[in-house]
């Protein structure tokens, strides 16, 4: 178990890190109409909100799930703990206002998918911080582990939307972005 227990966030951290510099990095870095086309480029502060947000939860979120590191830098835990709340409500809002104003230009399904998955993630964060607030430690850490399994929801539709067997399944995203969500 404790084996488990060292391994499962350095999987979680690698993952995050793949993700952050395979698809984050590339939109931060290549800040043109080309990178982010014509259906992001009006609303381009928007996405970067978004996954600007997302990337910081994402890295900082196994740090926040080890006992050892929580328990050895006890300060370090309650900031990084502000900067993962703060950065999932700037990526929730953000991932709010593109479901309404930049996704129904997909299908309705597709910004509907994408406003539930987007209030859930922020309700989420929220609980947590409210549980925190009241002391309750327990809800506090439930709370913050549903809300980084949503953050890693953003991750898995990607790899879902991606995948050969599910695009041949679902040819055009607009059917396979709603259901992958």
């Amino acid at each position: 178990m404790k084996t488990l227990k060292t391994i499962l966030p350095a999987i979680l951290v690698l993952i995050a890190l793949y993700f952050v510099i395979d698809r984050v990095l590339p939109y931060l870095f290549n800040f043109n109409i080309e990178q982010y086309q014509d259906y992001y480029w009006p609303n381009k502060w928007w996405l970067v909100g978004h996954v600007f947000g997302g990337a910081l939860a994402l890295i900082i979120g196994p740090f926040q799930f080890s006992t050892p590191f929580r328990n050895r830098f006890l300060k370090l835990h309650r900031s990084l703990g502000k900067i993962f709340i703060i950065a999932i409500i700037i990526g929730s809002l953000s991932a709010i206002y593109m479901s309404v104003y930049v996704a129904p230009q997909v299908n309705i399904s597709w910004s509907i998918s994408l406003l539930v998955m987007a209030l859930v993630w922020l309700a989420s964060v929220l609980m947590a911080y409210r549980a925190i607030r009241l002391k309750r430690i327990q809800q506090h850490k439930e709370w913050m582990i549903r809300t980084y399994i949503i953050t890693l929801g953003f991750v898995m539709f990607r790899i879902l939307n991606e995948n050969a067997f599910i695009r041949d399944v679902m040819p055009t995203f607009e059917e396979r972005g709603p259901a992958c969500i």
